[in-house]
């Protein structure tokens, strides 16, 4: 079983002005001119952290990590003006640029998957492979599943707290109700929303119970921006149609790829990952036998450096 490589520090750090107001917070990880590649963290609206940096060995790897806009040290922090899906892939190629490669590996997880997707349909030339985990589209149905009916009758205790702070007359449309509290001018009731909406996340990620995965979430400062920056993005579809990201998966074209997802995914079900395997066949997928949602499990973990090594080392997966 493969874990974690050994913690590493940046080579380089930096903030990218990206204007709009908002400045975005980077760092580079492993050997210079090495393969290139970009993380791309979830949410939106959850920034990077230095076990992120150790799902590539260094030594065969030159990683760019970022905070996307309003969350982690970019700033303004959670702020949703200006902040789109489109607005995030112009981001990333203004990184690329940055970097002076002229294509890497593209790797992002649950929205980051989504990231990824809009990124590689819409730049199939600067992506030399795609690394997709716990795949997530934006589609209503996925939304529905997750924050209106679905998941709910699977953790029917945790769903309770995340309805709490709604009354019953809102709870038909529970995105656009934590929409207004999220942006309410009195910050006590934003702080309640946002630790709601976040601990339901954080709760539900894993197979089986896991609290230091979800102990992040209950953070007040993070979850402000994870829970603002996410129903902002959701209640807007992710400024992208409704199945956009399947449809197009033509466009990814010979682009290498693997999906790695878990069985019992609840936060992001498997369906859309088949689907997108149907869609895009050259993909390689992962099944992973035993796990949610969360890149820590150990299958999916083992799976995500077996993915990346082999890569590096550009031998068959």
């Amino acid at each position: 079983m493969r874990s974690l490589y050994p913690p590493v520090e940046p080579y380089a750090a930096g903030f990218l002005d990206v204007g709009d107001g908002h400045v975005l917070y980077y760092e580079r990880c492993g050997t210079p001119g090495a393969k290139p590649a970009v993380f791309l963290h979830g949410g939106p609206g959850g920034g990077i952290s230095a076990r992120h940096r150790r799902l590539f060995d260094p030594a065969r790897y030159d990683l760019l990590l970022f905070d996307q806009r309003g969350c982690g040290k970019s700033t303004p922090y959670a702020s949703l003006e200006a902040n789109t899906t489109w607005h995030l892939v112009a981001d990333m190629e203004r990184l690329r640029t940055l970097t002076g490669v002229k294509r890497w590996l593209v790797f992002g997880g649950s929205w980051g998957s989504t990231l990824a997707l809009t990124y590689a349909q819409t730049h199939p030339d600067r992506v030399s492979e795609l690394v997709l985990r716990g795949v997530f589209t934006v589609t209503r149905r996925e939304l529905d599943w997750y924050y209106q009916q679905g998941a709910s009758e699977i953790f029917p205790d945790q769903w309770e707290s995340f309805v709490a702070p709604i009354p019953a007359a809102e709870r038909q449309d529970l995105r656009t109700a934590y929409r207004r509290r999220l942006t309410s001018s009195d910050p006590a009731v934003q702080a309640q929303a946002a630790q709601a909406w976040s601990m339901w996340e954080g709760k539900t990620l894993t197979l089986m119970p896991d609290p230091d995965t979800s102990a992040g979430f209950a953070d007040p400062r993070f979850a402000l921006a994870f829970a603002r920056i996410e129903n902002h993005f959701f209640v807007h579809g992710g400024w992208l149609e409704d199945g956009q990201l399947i449809r197009d998966a033509r466009r990814l074209g010979a682009v290498p790829g693997t999906i790695i997802q878990g069985r019992y995914d609840m936060v992001c079900p498997p369906r859309t990952a088949w689907e997108l395997h149907r869609a895009w066949p050259q993909a390689r997928l992962r099944m992973i036998e035993g796990a949610g949602h969360a890149w820590s499990e150990p299958e999916i973990l083992d799976e995500l450096i077996r993915t990346t090594d082999a890569y590096a080392a550009a031998v068959p997966i």
